[in-house]
């Protein structure tokens, strides 16, 4: 009997359909994480390591030992087109896992970029590849092939659970994952939320104030909110 997961590749994951994952993709990480109630955001210190990278796919996952990025490779195998490596550690560790050669690998399988609450380096190469990568940090400390983990099972990823299969969605702004059995119903809700946005922004172009649009002069009377003339 095993005790924990450790050790295992799950080559067969359920992946939500590509016309709703592409649907997704046309709104932002701030929107989405909105429209789902406000949820599924990782933390903020997972950033983009190059101006304007942004992805949206599938999480094919992965489970890192410190220091040591054996299964990245194993999970190169088990990505296909559209998907996102998104890779969690046993523990924090900012060593650089990934660099120009796996970005060039995962890329001729079809990935769409790579989420690590780790390190990586050869950010310059990363760039002009236009391979999308938001991590932990960047730093140019190797690491080794010796520990095995785990591909295809869950991970928590900078304080988020990811799923095999969820959507994971990050730009500028931040991180976000969508349970992949959510993505269509998420993907409207943002919609309906930009279409909203637009209505008030237009307002707002106008000179309305969003004490107004938003019906806050009552309850900020009631609050005790006083305007006093000296």
């Amino acid at each position: 009997m095993r005790l924990n997961n450790l050790g295992i590749v799950r080559t067969r994951i359920e992946r939500p359909d590509p016309a709703d994952v592409a649907e997704l993709s046309k709104y932002g990480v701030a929107t989405i994480h909105e429209a789902m109630g406000r949820v599924g955001l990782m933390r903020p210190y997972i950033r983009p390591v190059y101006t304007g990278a942004k992805l949206c796919g599938p999480a094919v996952t992965v489970l890192l030992q410190p220091g040591d990025n054996w299964m990245l490779h194993v999970a190169a195998e088990q990505v296909q087109d559209g998907d996102v490596l998104v890779a969690g550690c046993t523990t924090e560790s900012e060593d650089g896992f990934f660099g120009e050669l796996l970005a060039t690998s995962l890329t001729a399988r079809g990935c769409r970029g790579l989420v690590i609450d780790g390190g990586v380096r050869d950010v310059a190469d990363l760039e002009k590849m236009d391979f999308p990568v938001f991590s932990r940090a960047i730093n140019a400390k190797g690491t080794v092939k010796a520990t095995i983990g785990s591909v295809n099972v869950p991970v928590v990823v900078a304080n988020a659970l990811v799923n095999p299969g969820d959507v994971v969605v990050a730009d500028v702004d931040g991180v976000v994952v969508v349970p992949g059995e959510l993505v269509a119903r998420v993907a409207e809700a943002s919609r309906t939320r930009e279409e909203n946005e637009e209505a008030k922004r237009q307002k707002f172009r106008e000179g309305v104030l969003g004490l107004d649009i938003y019906g806050m002069r009552e309850p900020l009377a009631a609050a005790g909110l006083e305007y006093v003339e000296d």
